[in-house]
């Protein structure tokens, strides 16, 4: 039996969604009732244990929750509950780069073989032709170490001992280079969680401090996170907290995963809530992270290729930009076996925002065709 791991599944951003309000009839605004029977909806479309909303509004927050906060219990997610967000951990990572690019400490056009000579090496690689941009925008070529065959061998095989692993990035990293390049540097978008392993070393490199610190130091204390954490060593989670599930095969019985160090690397390791990663994302969007040079390089998209993401959407650096029928969003999510199943979106003008957080395995098509409406009509402020 072979695993089909999530890690490489992008974002918000898979499936098509789309609206079917008259437009001779102005929709009903999206208010409390709106959250809670979309969320519903979501946590059905796989049987979700848990699920967990919050939009943030010009008039205030939105909230809902649906399903349980543990397996065999009648207790309901935790409004505060703090949970793995695995791949939203990579907007964090792009915005301590981008800070350092506006402090002139690098630049996003840097080759990687600058900052980490010798380590993209090997199998056709030429670390000279690959940018620190194209780490960001997962425009690099560079293998996806999460789709290595003794890696998903060894997660198959023995899951309960890889709930405790603690491999370095520099190990993962070779073990991508194992493997040839998925395309030429800059010739089209494929995407990588290899990519932010050596944007996390470019940040050791040039500050001397592991970027998990500078994550902390530069995003989360300023914001005033407060439940927000990166984690490495440490398998538990502190509370409140729901329960992480994950069903190896449909069907099967779910595994608990909250507690695990697998995701310790700068391409899933942050812990937060709903309210800290909408409070992260309207700063973001408000100008609060970046000055405008460094936000409107982070915005500069590229097309991805057709039937990854619904017409239109678009990859930026850490972030994607998907068009709404009010205009579009922003966003990153995050996919994990060992993790809940995280979706994100800001508007533009940072007025609005969405974070979902699903404790168990999902269906992609169903549960992100579900979420990405809910993203729509949240964002757009209709209801269905």
């Amino acid at each position: 039996m072979t695993l089909r791991f999530p890690w490489p599944v992008l974002v918000f951003g898979i499936a098509a969604f789309g609206c079917s309000d008259d437009k001779n009839e102005a929709p009903a605004r999206f208010d409390e009732a709106s959250l809670r029977a979309e969320l519903e909806s979501v946590r059905r479309s796989a049987d979700i244990v848990g699920a967990l909303a919050e939009v943030m509004t010009p008039e205030g927050v939105i909230r809902a929750r649906a399903g349980v906060g543990t397996l065999g219990k009648e207790e309901p997610v935790p409004w505060d509950a703090q949970f793995r967000v695995a791949s939203v951990t990579k907007s964090f990572v792009a915005i301590v780069v981008l800070q350092l690019v506006g402090e002139a400490e690098l630049s996003l056009e840097d080759s990687v073989e600058r900052w980490l000579p010798g380590v993209v090496a090997g199998q056709g690689y030429d670390g000279n032709a690959i940018t620190v941009r194209q780490l960001l925008q997962h425009t690099s070529g560079i293998f996806d170490y999460v789709r290595d065959e003794q890696l998903q061998k060894y997660l198959s095989e023995d899951f309960a001992r890889a709930l405790s692993d603690q491999t370095p990035p520099e190990t993962l990293v070779a073990m991508a280079m194992k493997h040839p390049p998925a395309f030429a540097p800059g010739q089209r978008w494929g995407y990588s969680n290899t990519n932010y392993l050596l944007a996390g070393m470019i940040i050791k490199t040039i500050t001397g401090r592991d970027w998990s610190e500078e994550v902390v130091r530069r995003i989360v204390v300023p914001l005033e996170l407060k439940h927000t954490f990166v984690t490495t060593t440490d398998p538990v989670l502190p509370t409140p907290h729901a329960q992480a599930y994950f069903r190896v095969t449909a069907g099967a019985d779910p595994i608990d995963t909250t507690e695990n160090t697998l995701e310790h690397t700068a391409d899933s390791a942050i812990v937060s809530t709903t309210a800290d990663l909408n409070r992260f994302y309207r700063a973001l969007m408000t100008g609060k992270l970046l000055r405008a040079q460094e936000l409107t390089e982070m915005q500069r998209t590229v097309p991805m290729p057709e039937g990854v993401g619904p017409e239109g959407t678009r990859a930026g650096l850490g972030i994607f930009w998907t068009p709404t029928v009010c205009g579009g969003y922003w966003h990153h999510a995050g996919d994990s076996p060992v993790a809940p199943h995280t979706r994100t979106g800001v508007t533009a003008d940072g007025a609005r925002s969405i974070v979902l957080s699903l404790t168990s395995t999902i269906d992609e098509e169903s549960t992100n065709a579900a979420a990405f409406q809910l993203a729509e009509h949240a964002l757009c402020d209709r209801a269905r």
